[in-house]
């Protein structure tokens, strides 16, 4: 793709990164067939091809960010499929998060009700106490949430009808590895998902451990900022990723610790993010940059460092018919395509995968609360294709996923750990039935 900036334009970093990834393009139109946007509504402008377009122009024109460059990076998923179809590498996450960054520092392009509900949402979400309350809130709508405004209604929808207590996994503390130990790692223990389902967490620990893993939950490591800064505010985004590596920062040995082997993400979501806080601080001071560079390279998703150690055997009979979602911030986000399937397949499960397996269940983050009409179209589209496959349970490795298909589906969800730890020996998953 052709630019025109000017040299006082690229003297801005972010305009110099923005001209690189834009003179990729080749206007191919390979992504369109991929973007669940443009699949749902065929409009150019709801393409990655349109959004680049939009992006190109808006920053060779300077100035703020046209209307129509809102509503269509709004609705974007930041899927990311583009990006796994891209025979050219165009590197449409960071274009567009640099977008989202320039858009939020215009806050009067978007009526006030927008803006207060985007801080809100960012600001209850990555709390797990404030995130608890806004759920118990939630439920008390129940008698009366068809009296409520669309969006509204479809965020209390979207409330567990039961709330597990805290599980007492979410402490700072340290598990001990059975048997020798193989490996020490940290695990995020995150702020939506540890609310929503403690079984994960425990889950993961369960799993871990059993095999050779010792297992470190520090402090004040909770939310990874991955929320925010998909919404363009990347400067509370930072606060709280700083505030994690700082966190698993003192428990390598350059940091005083014992030393870490990896950090384990079991929320694909947030896999991304931390995997990309290398490129998030790079601008920063020397010190933060490289410790963020470090935490970075020792994230792994949770099945990554499973096939690492080696699964165990399965000691429970399995078999099971599991119809596997692949998580956008998975397969494309950290390009991990194929491995939870095979686990579960070398676990004793019979693995089925659904048509359109690359398009997103329009959860991604907040889309499905901040874009309600389209999510719903998603998911929709993915619970047809997951329940024609006849599964006995549908298995995903992202909180949001689960909970975004399981609104739409009686067949139950569950976490790839879970049946992981479930065939290595750990007891049934709960939404399976006892």
């Amino acid at each position: 793709m052709q630019t025109r900036f000017t040299p006082t334009q690229l003297a801005d970093p972010v305009v110099r990164e923005t001209d690189a990834i834009l003179r990729k393009c080749v206007h191919c139109g390979f992504c369109t067939a991929t973007c669940p946007t443009f699949v749902l509504r065929g409009d150019e402008l709801d393409s990655p091809r349109g959004r680049i377009y939009l992006i190109k122009e808006m920053y060779e024109r300077g100035g703020p960010p046209p209307p129509a460059l809102v509503k269509h990076l709004d609705r974007c998923l930041s899927c990311l499929s583009c990006m796994t179809t891209c025979p050219s590498g165009v590197d449409y996450m960071h274009l567009v998060d640099a977008a989202r960054h320039r858009i939020e520092r215009h806050p009067e392009l978007r009526p006030v009700g927008e803006r207060l509900l985007r801080r809100l949402l960012a600001w209850v979400m990555s709390s797990r106490s404030r995130f608890r309350w806004a759920l118990r809130a939630a439920q008390l709508t129940a008698p009366f949430r068809g009296l409520l405004p669309a969006r509204l209604r479809a965020m209390a929808a979207l409330a567990p009808a039961h709330l597990p207590e805290p599980s007492p996994a979410l402490r700072p503390q340290m598990f001990a590895a059975e048997g020798a130990r193989v490996a020490r790692v940290a695990l995020l223990t995150g702020c939506v998902q540890a609310v929503i389902d403690r079984e994960i967490i425990e889950s993961t620990v369960r799993l871990l451990t059993r095999h050779g893993v010792e297992v470190v939950v520090a402090a004040q490591a909770e939310c990874c900022g991955a929320l925010s800064h998909h919404m363009g505010q990347v400067e509370s985004a930072k606060a709280k990723a700083k505030a994690i590596i700082d966190a698993w920062w003192r428990e390598t040995r350059e940091g005083g610790g014992e030393g870490l082997d990896a950090v384990v993400v079991n929320t694909s979501g947030c896999g991304s993010m931390i995997k990309d806080y290398g490129h998030l601080f790079r601008d920063d001071e020397p010190l933060l940059a490289h410790r963020a560079q470090a935490i970075a390279g020792l994230a792994l998703d949770v099945t990554e460092l499973i096939e690492r150690v080696g699964l165990k055997p399965a000691t429970t009979p399995t078999g099971q018919r599991v119809a596997y979602h692949s998580a956008c911030s998975l397969q494309h986000g950290q390009r991990l395509r194929t491995l939870p399937q095979a686990l579960l397949r070398s676990a004793g499960f019979e693995v089925r995968e659904a048509a359109e397996g690359h398009l997103c269940c329009g959860s991604a983050g907040t889309y499905n609360l901040l874009q309600p009409e389209l999510s719903g179209r998603l998911k929709a589209r993915k619970v047809a294709n997951l329940e024609a496959t006849e599964p006995e349970m549908i298995a995903a490795g992202n909180i949001g996923c689960l909970v975004q298909i399981g609104s739409g589906t009686d067949i139950p969800l569950v976490h790839t750990v879970q049946l992981l730890d479930w065939a290595t020996g750990g007891p049934k998953p709960g939404g399976l039935g006892r």
